[in-house]
């Protein structure tokens, strides 16, 4: 089963976060949405965070985990906010079970293939040898010069975790991701729909979803809007929190 924080009353809000992150990313997010009236479910996709590891890994399986949960839960209508590969997980999840989720945000992520670009994050994360018992400080040192941005760079280190006393290593699977990376940037199937109201919200400075996508994104969601953060990129939950809280909660209302 699935790790998750959980918080509020109301209607049920589901939050999946994106490649190589976790709960923890949103935990802020979590209260703020709890305070508007829903019960957040913030949680931890496997072979990320505090759940568990597995070989296999697709949006098929990690789709179904969210089913599972749900059901563990007795959540039978959601609404779901999803970051980047929570977002794929997050369109697969809607167009499978429709009858099931009330409202769709996918943040800064579209439905097509996206080819993968994470080769300098990984280069990074493998130069770590724990073996050697570095320390947080040796870790980012390491991770410096393949990672010169410091925003990257945090968001990597909230990773790291004391496995026993003086013995560092990374909640994520690492050795999965290495074999399967190709995973991340899969297209949505093609023929899957859904149509109930669906947010798309993309950073102005982002290049994940372009004007020209927006024809295909209609293809799987004709009942989408889309909102654009200016001045922001790919992380635009980090970069402008206010604004995107704002947006998605008069979507949500």
């Amino acid at each position: 089963m699935l790790y998750s924080r959980i918080e509020g009353q109301g209607r049920a809000l589901l939050i999946i976060h994106g490649f190589l992150g976790m709960s923890d990313n949103w935990k802020s997010f979590g209260s703020l949405y709890a305070a508007e009236g829903f019960q957040t479910h913030i949680l931890d996709l496997r072979n990320h965070g505090k759940s568990f590891h597995s070989n296999n890994f697709s949006y098929d399986v990690m789709s179904q985990d969210v089913l599972e949960y749900c059901q563990e839960h007795n959540l039978d209508k959601v609404s779901i906010i999803g970051h980047s590969m929570g977002g794929k997980v997050a369109m697969l999840f809607a167009t499978l079970y429709s009858e099931m989720v009330e409202k769709l945000i996918v943040a800064d992520i579209g439905p097509k293939y996206y080819k993968p670009h994470h080769q300098d994050i990984f280069t990074g994360l493998n130069a770590v040898d724990f073996s050697s018992k570095p320390s947080r400080t040796e870790v980012e040192q390491i991770l410096y010069p393949f990672i010169p941005d410091f925003g990257t760079r945090q968001f990597l280190m909230k990773n790291l975790y004391w496995v026993e006393p003086g013995q560092l290593g990374f909640r994520f699977n690492l050795e999965v991701f290495n074999k399967e990376i190709e995973v991340i940037g899969t297209a949505l199937p093609e023929g899957n729909t859904f149509e109930k109201p669906t947010m798309f919200i993309r950073g102005g400075n982002s290049n994940y979803i372009l004007d020209a996508d927006l024809p295909e994104i209609k293809k799987y969601f004709p009942n989408f809007e889309l909102v654009t953060i200016p001045n922001v990129g790919h992380w635009l939950h980090a970069e402008n929190p206010k604004l995107f809280f704002e947006e998605t909660a008069r979507f949500l209302k």
